[in-house]
């Protein structure tokens, strides 16, 4: 996840004597690069996760300082640092108050610190955690990719998580991301990571086959749960012009089944996508796991267009619902009051299309096991 807010306060409380004064809730915000700026000019420029740290000599007024947060916040920033007692005495409530409501972290270092020390010592981390991020996402990639060959990726994996721990997928998708180019892609990538607190070295985040994939080690699925819903509300406010949709995988025990969550995740999100659904999670699709999990898709496809063909070939001649209107009749346990409702027509017609149905089908519905195969035909048919 990146070279952290909290990173760089492990390193820098004793260090620099770096203080965390607001903002706390966005301590997982990973940074991208540290820029040294006395006024606004350069902030034009950030595309998402800098870390801006200034002396104070161009914000050394309230409305100033205040006018500062507020624009890092709108770009996106990873935080903000000041250099203390000379310029700025002490930080105004506003701006504290400011950052606490957009978790902006808020940092302060004291006067003595020598700033330039602190930056390049700081970049220098912020690069090699950068690159360990692309090794461990190659590996994470060879690991859903060649479950079998734990050779290729288990030790580079090794160091950094719980390889026989628990292992969670999330799929995050906006319906268009393979449409987005390079830049604008990377851009959004930095939002959503900026929306998504309290995980760090804990996980992986990184994009591929469509998706933003987020994987969490050894976090119980409620903390998990918890960390998604809030992600949610944070991207509904922050992401208002890209529509967030996450299928969750099972969490799954070694790293070995990673490809496992992975596969339902990737199930999950479909159906997340097709429904407008904000999060779906495998686990709660009931039957529709079985069929998302099976690979035989000519299996699939004759056990429901075997049995529909007669529907399907009327409706595409008649341009008719017959096979909606069987879905929904079995669904709805052959109640027809219901299937006329959610079709938003008359019982007559519904009795009308039935006996067709029955007449095409051969069939009187009096069988369980014939209702059942025409259930999971239209399930599948729905998929």
């Amino acid at each position: 996840m990146g070279f952290t807010i909290e990173d760089m306060l492990v390193v820098s409380q004793e260090k620099y004597q770096m203080d965390l004064v607001a903002g706390k809730n966005g301590w997982s915000k990973s940074i991208s690069w540290i820029l040294l700026l006395e006024d606004l000019t350069i902030i034009r420029h950030f595309s998402g996760k800098e870390l801006a740290v200034t002396t104070g000599l161009g914000f050394q007024e309230e409305e100033k300082l205040l006018s500062l947060a507020e624009e890092l916040n709108s770009k996106n920033a990873a935080g903000l640092v000041v250099n203390t007692g000379f310029y700025v005495k002490d930080l105004p409530e506003s701006v504290i108050s400011f950052c606490d409501r957009n978790d902006l972290p808020l940092l302060t270092v004291p006067w003595d610190v020598y700033l330039a020390d602190m930056i390049k010592d700081l970049s220098i981390r912020i690069f090699l955690q950068g690159s360990t991020d692309e090794q461990i996402t190659a590996a994470m990639i060879r690991a859903i990719e060649n479950p079998e060959e734990p050779g290729l990726y288990r030790n580079d994996l090794l160091p950094w998580f719980d390889t026989d721990g628990t292992f969670q997928v999330f799929l995050i998708s906006t319906g268009d991301l393979d449409k987005m180019d390079t830049v604008e892609r990377k851009r959004l990538t930095y939002r959503i990571q900026l929306s998504l607190t309290n995980i760090s070295h804990n996980a992986s985040f990184f994009y591929y086959d469509s998706c933003f994939v987020l994987i969490v080690n050894d976090i119980d699925e409620p903390a998990t749960l918890q960390i998604v819903e809030e992600f949610l509300d944070r991207a509904a406010k922050r992401l208002p012009d890209y529509p967030v949709y996450i299928g969750a995988g099972s969490q799954m025990t070694d790293l070995s089944s990673l490809h496992i969550s992975y596969k339902r995740a990737k199930a999950a999100s479909f159906v997340a996508l097709r429904d407008k659904k904000h999060l779906v999670r495998f686990d709660d699709m009931g039957i529709l796991r079985l069929f998302y999990s099976v690979e035989d898709q000519a299996l699939l496809n004759e056990m429901s267009t075997g049995l529909l063909k007669p529907l399907i070939d009327y409706d595409a001649e008649h341009d008719s619902e017959y096979v909606r209107t069987l879905d929904l009749y079995l669904k709805y346990d052959e109640s027809i009051q219901a299937v006329a409702s959610e079709m938003f027509t008359h019982r007559n017609t519904v009795m009308y299309r039935l006996k067709n149905i029955r007449a095409l089908l051969n069939t009187d519905f009096k069988s369980p096991d014939e209702k059942l195969a025409l259930r999971i035909a239209c399930l599948i048919r729905n998929m």
